[in-house]
Order: C-alpha cells, then sequence, then structure tokens
C-alpha cells in the first residue's frame, strides 16, 4: 500500500550529513533526527517540554505519520497555483450605506453548513459571528433594503462539527486570565471605530471553500478554523455594519489565511479585487500577476503583525508635497482612506487649488464640491508613491453625494485622523487586486476587472477517510515557531554579525553558519 510504504520511509530515517567547507578551513556537520523519534523526544525534553507521541507501528503512530504526509501534499499542491474561495463563489458584494459602505462575502460554516455574510477586514485577524445572541444586529432582511434573504445565527449547538477552544490552547489570547486552563476561551475585540467591539466564546468549526488551479478541476475542501461566538456587538456593529459577522483576514495566528497555511493548503497569501460594478473577488493563496507592483511591508512600532506599507508621498496632479511621506495600513474593513492630519490639510489644499472649485463640507466629509450644471471639469489625479518608487494611482479619488433636493456633490474619499499612521481603505483599492503576501512580505497590486471564477455552483466535499478527522486545525507543536517567537518569515534570520576586522570574519561565519544549521535541525523537527 502506498500508505505503509510512505510511513515506512518516515520510520526508517536515518542520518544524513551536511557539510559545510568554509573559506577559512572548517568544517560542519549536523544529524536530522525524525520528529517522532526517541532522540526528538530527548531534545524536547532538555529543553522543558513534554511531548507524547503515539507506540511506534500503532494504528495512531501511522495517522500521525499520514496526516504530515497530507499536509505536505498540501503545500506542494499549494505551489501549483491553487487557489481556495468560499463555497458559495469567490465573488465580494458592495452594498453601499445599506451595509456602511463595506465589502463582503457569502461564507459556509458547519455541519451541516449554514451561510453567512461576513464583511471583509484586512485590519483585523478575527473572524466572527453573531452567536448566541445577548446583543446583536437584527438578523431579519426587512432591516436591509438590498438583501433578499434572512442573515444566519451562528449556533455551536446545531454544528457536528463544532467544538469549543479550551483555555489552555495557544490560540487563546486572554488564556490568562481563565480560572482553568480547561474553562472555555473568551475573546474581545476592539475595533477603530469608536466604541465598536465583539465578545464571546472561540469555538472551532469547519469552513467550507472551493479549490481550483494546478491539475484539478474544481475540488470541495473542508478547512478547520476558529470562529468567535460574537454574543454581544457594540457600536457600528449594531447600527449596520456587519451584522452577520467580520472575517478578520489579518496576518494574526488566528485567521483565515494564516490557518489555512498552517495546514498546508495553501501559501500564506491571499488577494483582494475592488470592482466598479459593486462587486470584486476574495483568493487564498493568490500571489498575484509576475508583472504586479509590489512594496514591502514595514513594521509597526517594532513589530510585524499587520498590513503596513511605507508611501513616501502623496501627490496631487504632477505636485507631491514635500514632507508627506507616512506609514499607511492597508485595510478593506475601512470603507474610505486617512491621511495623519498634518498631511491631509497639505494634501487638501492642493487639491482645492487645481480644482479651481469652492469647496464645501457636507456631513463628515469636509473636502466637497458642487457640480455645475455641465459636471464636474477638471478633476486632478491622484497617486501614492511607495518605498521604491512604486506608483499606486488612486483610479476613483471622488465619489457622489446626493443633496435629496436635485443637487449632487463631488467628495474626495479622505479623512484626517491623529497621529502619523493612515490607513489606505477600500475606496482607493478600487479597480485593482491586491495581493497581501504576507510568505514574501509584499503587498502586490495589479489593475484587475475582478473577475468571479467561483460561480455559484456547490461541489459536494469529500469525506475523509474512514477513522480520520478532517483536516483538524494545526496541534500546538505545529502552531509553534522554531524560534519560540511570532516573527514574520522574511524577516527571521535576517539580523547578521558585523566583525571590525578580517580576523574576525572566520569566527562570524563560524558562528553564523552554527546557528543555522542548529535551527534548521529544529525547523526540520518542526515541519515533520
Amino acid at each position: 500500500m502506498a500508505i505503509s510504504l510512505t510511513a515506512v520511509v518516515l520510520l526508517t530515517t536515518v542520518v544524513l550529513m551536511l557539510s559545510v567547507e568554509l573559506a577559512a578551513g572548517y568544517t560542519f556537520s549536523s544529524r536530522l533526527i525524525h520528529g517522532f523519534s526517541d532522540e526528538a523526544v530527548s531534545f524536547w525534553a532538555s529543553k522543558g517540554k513534554s511531548m507524547t507521541w503515539p507506540n511506534r507501528e500503532s494504528v495512531e503512530h501511522m495517522r500521525l505519520l499520514l496526516s504530515n504526509d497530507w499536509k505536505r501534499q498540501r503545500l506542494k499542491l499549494g505551489s501549483q497555483k491553487q487557489l481556495l474561495f468560499p463555497s458559495e463563489g469567490s465573488e465580494t458584494h458592495f452594498y453601499g450605506n445599506d451595509l456602511s459602505w463595506l465589502h463582503y462575502v457569502w461564507i459556509d460554516i458547519g455541519t451541516p453548513n449554514a451561510s453567512f455574510l461576513v464583511a471583509l477586514d484586512a485590519g483585523s485577524d478575527l473572524l466572527w459571528l453573531p452567536c448566541n445572541c445577548v446583543q446583536c444586529a437584527p438578523l431579519s432582511s426587512s432591516n436591509y433594503s438590498m438583501l433578499d434573504k434572512d442573515l444566519n445565527e451562528y449556533s455551536p449547538a446545531r454544528s457536528s462539527s463544532s467544538k469549543h477552544l479550551s483555555c489552555s490552547h495557544r490560540l487563546c489570547e486572554l488564556g490568562p486570565n481563565c480560572r482553568s486552563p480547561k474553562e472555555h476561551c473568551p475573546y474581545t475585540v476592539n475595533y477603530y471605530s469608536e466604541n465598536t467591539s465583539s465578545s464571546g466564546f472561540l469555538f472551532e468549526d469547519q469552513l467550507h471553500l472551493t479549490s481550483v488551479g494546478g491539475h484539478e478541476h474544481q475540488v470541495s475542501v473542508l478547512a478547520p478554523i476558529v470562529i468567535g461566538c460574537g454574543s454581544k456587538q457594540s457600536g457600528n456593529y449594531l447600527s449596520g455594519a456587519a451584522p452577520d459577522g467580520v472575517m478578520g483576514l489579518g496576518p494574526g495566528e488566528i485567521s483565515v489565511p494564516s490557518l489555512l497555511a498552517k495546514s498546508g493548503f495553501v501559501p500564506h497569501s491571499f488577494s483582494l479585487c475592488f470592482g466598479k460594478s459593486n462587486s470584486g473577488t476574495i483568493f487564498f493563496g493568490d500571489k498575484g500577476p509576475e508583472n504586479q507592483r509590489r512594496s514591502s511591508f514595514v513594521s509597526l512600532d517594532g513589530n510585524y503583525n499587520t498590513y503596513v506599507v511605507e508611501v513616501q508621498h502623496y501627490c496631487v496632479g504632477g505636485t507631491c508635497p514635500k514632507q508627506s511621506g507616512f506609514q499607511a495600513l492597508v485595510d478593506s474593513g475601512s470603507s474610505f482612506t486617512f491621511l495623519p492630519s498634518e498631511i491631509f490639510t497639505k494634501v487638501v489644499t492642493e487639491f482645492e487649488e487645481q480644482m479651481n472649485a469652492t469647496r464645501l463640507s457636507i456631513e463628515d466629509f469636509p473636502c466637497c464640491y458642487k457640480a455645475s450644471s455641465q459636471g464636474l471639469l477638471n478633476i486632478p489625479s491622484m497617486k501614492l508613491l511607495l518605498a521604491a518608487n512604486q506608483s499606486f494611482v488612486i483610479q476613483n479619488p471622488m465619489f457622489t453625494i446626493s443633496s435629496g433636493q436635485g443637487d449632487n456633490f463631488y467628495c474626495v474619499g479622505l479623512l484626517p485622523i491623529e497621529g502619523m499612521i493612515g490607513i489606505i481603505g477600500q475606496n482607493f483599492m478600487e479597480g485593482y487586486q491586491l495581493v497581501f503576501d504576507w510568505e514574501n512580505m509584499k503587498l502586490g497590486w495589479s489593475r484587475s476587472k475582478c473577475q468571479d471564477i467561483g460561480g455559484t455552483a456547490k461541489v459536494s466535499p469529500t469525506p475523509p477517510p474512514s477513522g480520520l478527522t478532517s483536516n483538524p486545525l494545526p496541534t500546538t507543536e505545529q502552531q509553534r515557531n522554531p524560534g519560540g517567537h511570532a516573527v514574520a518569515p522574511a524577516i527571521a534570520g535576517k539580523a547578521t554579525p558585523k566583525p571590525s576586522a578580517a580576523s574576525l570574519l572566520a569566527v562570524s561565519w563560524h558562528y553564523t553558519m552554527s546557528s543555522l544549521l542548529f535551527s534548521l535541525v529544529v525547523w526540520l523537527l518542526y515541519l515533520i
């Protein structure tokens, strides 16, 4: 049997010697040991970690080996440009002011599956749904003029694949506050909008996805994810924004893109495309076209935990105001774009001079212009110059507001924000396919018509082999980074010694190579 052969090959893995001959004459070697061997158990025990694995040649041991085989095979499939998208289709939806100017996607959760219309938010990590509601937004379609069916409330009790996340789980952020590690893990997420939050308890369940690409036709995939059972919402979540939940797309370990990557389905990357026809697409594992523009993600206060880029200049027409650079969070959960107050003033002043029209303030927007009978002319172009001189042209910097009395106003989708961190919101993403490639720490963008390849046809999920669970969440050990720290993949290992003389160079190489070889051993233990 092919499965038995794979297991035997892994179990009979012996010593592989690596040697590196350096110019200084040093030779280094390192033994690679199997991740489930007695030596591995002793290694982790020496580090103060108690590891328990099934007895060799037992059914449980074979299952563990097989599950890791499947993970590696899924990673290989990901390199064949395999994409994942929600089983309801890859199309995203925009409902304007009816649902607070956010973009949404229909997803299926649980067994049997239930459908939810979740807002797409690259500025947060958790996927939460209204659940066991104490304080939630209304879910009846009668409250939302653009919806033709009622929204759902998630019920863990009605999903046979649902189970609660304990306080001892690594993904339980509030675990230290629990009275017992066996308690149900609570969560609270506070958002940028004032007094806006969601709170409840965390569960594990299955997200229904469809795979396409490589050499396959569309195939149904059941992916293990973490869900916030949001029993209590506040602020904007009670007044029209995301009544049926939020899908956090950030790079944090608990987000859907991160868990899909950890489970080996696709690379840690996804794309969002917001078209001009109030629809768009979302694809997990998407790396974007080769000819797309790219700019690196940068740290925020020394941490790589969100999608932040360096904006070197903000340009209006052919003019780029001096000292108009800033860092910006790329956030699909923000309807509009925010600039640090000082930069906002410079940009708006430049915009007004080039418009040659009288500026008005309409509601919350300070930069609006009344349309003349001939229409508003000479709208200047706008663009951001990101790091490495990468140009991000704003396709549609303005939107229209109707007064209800026959007058139309054109407003710039910009607002001021305190501090020096701006936000590139979804209004400035329109007309682009944006790729959030956390694996390579790059933001990519290219013009796109946002073609939906998902359709609405459903594919029946393929059941797992008898006796095996369907793609469980990565174990605590599988989720742990080799060094024990949450380090962005492209950043780890970049620190190098700085010898002050040639005589120290060999010593530095000695130290560096020894460290790299040791890290390789530990990394392979983690991967296997």
